[in-house]
């Protein structure tokens, strides 16, 4: 009988020559009678592996394409107590799991050691093109440019330690896969999406870091730990502020409508919860929001009530009241960083409008987006208003004031907004503000995204 051998293919891990009773355990096992293998995700090669050993089966492993890479530590800065910490927890869970720090704790840091420590070809997946340039510079920095490649935004160079974007990662790991031992997910959160998960998936590499600061809960934590493994160190906001991160406070403004805004919400809100009752409908829950969209579509009086919908939400989070408010803070921090965040383009523009500030949005061109950045580190540009672009994946330790005009209800959006202030710098104060249309849906939505410990 021939050995068993594990070969790499299209994001699978195919075992040929493996009785099917032995192979009956490792979890999505297929057998495959194209090939005449059994097949499994790529991410399950560390299981397979592990099986095998266990079950004391002789194998040849062409599966791996990865390299062993003797990497320079000299440049690496010295890592604080949490995070050897984390390291340490990571190594016990047999380099595999999922770390939360709150942003600007240097999550970075842990990864860099990360990989040093692990000495085999690294793959770092990032959401957005910024962090891609970001983890670029930093890998070269500290382990020398010859060493360092990018997949996306139109580049497409591999080596032994790369960083790649979750959409070229969905696109691209089929092929790639094979090629790197560890791989580490920043923003790891966003692996709740298939689309994201699928690339990390096609992955075979058996050592795996997740890096977020808001991990998400239930089905989609669970998703991660598919994908990635479990949590396994953890430190929030409240425990390093004032040491690791700057001191903060948040503070919460209320508005009142004025009349004629007020009949305008009440009107539009009552109208959109005549159909909501009338119909059986609840909006909470998973699936909610789809089975009132349907609903809303498949009649005239439903079309009136999403739009009914839409007048009642944009009057509580864009009434004019809020950027009196703004006019207010911007003259007492007149000559500090800020950030001024809004839940829609559109207000984003009226802020940049009314106040003469720049503006970031998802339309904003990238040299524009670094130009605008860059004025605020410099303070040439000292105040920026946002929609949701800024939410992560920025480093401005400079910015110490921050502005919420509006949101979503989420946790997470809220906690990312602070965390962009926190960034330690000698003498800085952080402060958030949150601007709440008082007696609408925005004060529960205010409460909701609140819920965390950072704001109690």
């Amino acid at each position: 009988m021939s050995p068993c051998t594990l070969s790499f293919e299209g994001g699978s891990v195919l075992l040929r020559g493996l009785p099917e009773e032995v192979s009956a355990p490792l979890p999505d096992a297929l057998l495959d009678r194209r090939v005449g293998a059994v097949r499994l995700p790529a991410h399950h090669y560390h299981l397979a592996v592990r099986h095998l050993v266990r079950q004391g089966v002789p194998f040849e492993d062409r599966a791996r394409a990865y390299q062993d890479c003797s990497l320079p530590r000299e440049r690496l800065p010295d890592p604080r107590d949490y995070q050897r910490e984390g390291l340490d927890a990571w190594h016990t869970a047999r380099r595999r799991g999922i770390v939360v720090l709150p942003t600007g704790a240097g999550k970075t840091v842990l990864a860099l050691w990360a990989i040093a420590e692990t000495a085999r070809s690294a793959l770092v997946v990032v959401p957005t093109l910024d962090l891609l340039n970001q983890w670029y510079d930093v890998l070269c920095r500290s382990f020398g440019e010859e060493l360092v490649g990018t997949v996306g935004g139109g580049s497409f160079e591999v080596r032994p330690l790369t960083v790649i974007t979750y959409d070229s990662a969905y696109l691209h790991l089929e092929r790639l896969g094979d090629r790197f031992g560890l791989l580490i997910c920043d923003e790891a959160h966003h692996l709740t999406g298939e689309t994201y998960a699928s690339g990390p998936r096609m992955c075979l590499a058996p050592f795996r870091l997740g890096l977020t600061a808001t991990p998400p809960d239930g089905e989609g934590m669970q998703a991660l730990i598919r994908t990635l493994g479990p949590v396994i160190y953890r430190k929030e906001i409240v425990d390093l502020a004032g040491d690791t991160l700057s001191p903060y406070e948040t503070v919460r403004i209320k508005v009142s409508l004025p009349p004629a805004e007020r009949a305008a919400y009440e009107a539009a809100r009552q109208t959109y919860r005549a159909f909501v009752r009338e119909r059986g409908l609840r909006l909470g829950g998973r699936f909610g929001w789809a089975r009132f969209l349907a609903a809303t579509s498949a009649s005239a009086e439903g079309r009136a009530a999403f739009a009914a919908w839409r007048a009642q939400r944009r009057i509580a989070l864009a009434t004019p009241a809020k950027l009196e408010v703004l006019a207010d803070l911007l003259s007492r921090h007149a000559n500090e960083r800020m950030l001024v965040f809004t839940h829609a383009n559109e207000c984003a523009y009226e802020v940049s409008r009314r106040f003469l500030v720049p503006v970031i949005t998802h339309q904003t061109r990238p040299p524009e987006r670094r130009a605008i950045l860059q004025g605020l580190v410099d303070g040439s540009t000292p105040v920026v208003a946002t929609s949701r672009v800024l939410n992560e994946g920025v480093d401005l330790p400079s910015v110490g004031v921050g502005v919420v005009l509006s949101g979503t209800a989420t946790v997470r959006e809220h906690v990312q907004r602070l965390g962009r202030l926190l960034r330690r710098r000698e003498g800085k104060r952080a402060i958030l503000y949150e601007v709440v249309t008082a007696d609408t849906s925005e004060e529960e939505a205010s409460k909701r995204r609140r819920e965390h410990s950072a704001y109690r």
